[in-house]
Parts: structure tokens; sequence; C-alpha cells
């Protein structure tokens, strides 16, 4: 028997006003992100929390006392030794970000491109391996190499030379910062580069492009997002890092970390260190932003 159009149209009209389930409503998937979202909110958004409201509190007779005054913020602000502490901090960080960038991509380059996969797995373990022992106990070595009477300054006087105070100063900053991003750099740099296309690689030989012109014009294009989110993490962690500044640094220059721990050691005035502190967050927070804006969008655009 053949069908009609009168005989089709109910179902589809059914098919069509058939009631359909709210996707966002997935109880699964809220369980998988549930741990994240209480670690979010236990870790970070109740301590960001916390460190806002008792930047508005004041300290009397060395006592925290609730209050809702903006002294603690006009104080810090209007402070040269602050502004000039940030500035200092913010070039620094950018430095030791652009210092590890270009250490670490030769580095990432030969693991990416030039070693066989055993040595290249090796090589990935051996990033790895640092970050078994404490931050700490990898800087505060450093010492043993570089004071006037360590190893350095020794095997330099055998030859006439020395010694050298390589401590207490931006350079000892710097090798700190090293000591905790390059690794780490090296290991997001690489995974970037070996996610290029290498018909690409191919393409541009084929076109008699040159190795450096190679690396310039495609590579680095293609691996642009992670090569910037690298920088990013290293700009970060050097950011509000204290250990190196205050340890291998000796506190010369002085950084906003070491700024807060001054000002809670004067007087426990800890309204004062949390406008150090959110300052701190706020400005990490934008170089992050930005960062991601400049490296999804760049890509974007491209597609």
């Amino acid at each position: 028997m053949a069908r009609t159009l009168g005989d089709e149209a109910p179902t589809n009209l059914l098919a069509t006003a058939a009631p359909t389930k709210p996707r966002w409503v997935n109880g699964f998937a809220l369980a998988h992100v549930l741990p994240l979202l209480v670690w979010q909110i236990a870790f970070f958004v109740a301590a960001l929390g916390f460190l806002v409201v008792m930047s508005f509190w004041v300290v009397t007779n060395f006592r925290l006392t609730p209050d809702f005054t903006f002294a603690n913020w006009i104080k810090m602000y209007s402070t040269g030794y602050f502004q000039d502490t940030y500035v200092r901090t913010f070039l620094i960080a950018s430095l030791a970000s652009a210092v590890t960038s270009l250490i670490a991509f030769p580095c990432a380059y030969g693991l990416a491109f030039k070693l066989p996969p055993g040595l290249r797995r090796l090589a990935v373990f051996s990033l790895i391996t640092p970050y078994f022992t404490s931050y700490l106990v990898r800087a505060y070595s450093w010492k043993i190499v570089l004071t006037e009477t360590g190893v350095l300054n020794t095997a330099l006087g055998w030859i006439g030379l020395g010694p050298f105070t390589m401590t207490n100063n931006l350079f000892t900053t710097m090798v700190g910062y090293l000591t905790l991003c390059l690794p780490i750099v090296i290991l997001l740099q690489f995974f970037s580069l070996a996610n290029v296309d290498r018909s690409l690689i191919e393409a541009a030989h084929n076109l008699r492009c040159g190795r450096f012109k190679t690396v310039f014009l495609v590579i680095i294009p293609a691996a642009k997002v992670g090569i910037i989110l690298a920088a990013t993490f290293t700009f970060i962690l050097s950011f509000g890092d204290f250990i190196s500044p205050s340890f291998l640094g000796g506190n010369k220059p002085p950084t906003l970390s070491i700024l807060m721990v001054d000002t809670v050691r004067s007087g426990s005035h800890w309204p004062r260190a949390s406008v150090v502190a959110l300052t701190m967050v706020g400005t990490l927070m934008a170089v992050a932003f930005t960062a991601l804006a400049f490296a999804y969008g760049a890509g974007k655009r491209k597609t």
C-alpha cells in the first residue's frame, strides 16, 4: 500500500514536537569537575577573598583589628619604594622570561627534531628529575659553586683568575630563576615543537628555504602557542618567587615578595602585606590572560 504525504506529516510533526532533555543537567560530568571546583574554592577563591578583606583592616598594638579603611592601599601605592620595587620586579621577571626562553629553545628544538626516540625519552626523564628535590635545596646548592671560596672561583684561581663576586646580586638571582624554570620551559617548548606538522617543514625545504629561515618562518610560528605559554609560565614563577632573590640575591635588589615579608616583619602589618600580595595576583592574572589572548588569538587569526 502506497504512503501518501498526508500519512507522513503527523509522524514528522510529533518528532519535532518531542520534548528534549536539557543538556546542561549532567551529573556525571559535574562529579568529575567537582574536585577541581572544591580545590579552587578552598585554596584560591577563599584565600583571595580573605586577603581582600584583610587589606582593609588596621593594626593596633601589633594586633589585627577588623575595619574598613583604604589607608593601607593609599599608604602602599603612594610610597615611592613600593612603586620602584613593583617596576623592578616586573622587569626582572620579564628578563628571566626572555633569558629562559632563549636558552630553552635550542634544547627543545634538539629534543624535538634531532634526538632519536630512546635518547629523547631519557632526556625528558632527566628534565623531570630535578623536581624530585626541593627547589630550596637546589637553589641553595648554587652557593657552594658561586661564593668567593666556592667551586667555580677555586677552579678559576688555578689559572690565575678571580676571585669574582658572583653572589648577592642580580646574576645569582637569575641563576636561581633558571634553576626553577628552565627544565619545565624546555619541556613545554618541546611538546609544542613536537606537534609541528612535519609536512610544513618538508614543503619549506622543497621551496629552497634554508634551515634558519625554516625555523623562524615555519617552526616558530607553528609552535607559537607553546612558546608564549612557556614564557608566561616563567614570568609567573619569577614574579612571585622569594627563594632566589632572598637566598641567592641577598635581597639585592629587593622584589615584591621580599617587600611583602619585610612588611610583615616590621610591625606585623599583614594588611599592607595583603595589598602587596593582591597587587601581585592582579598583575599575574592580567599578564596570564593577555598572553592567552595573544597566543590563541594569533592562532585563530591565522586559521
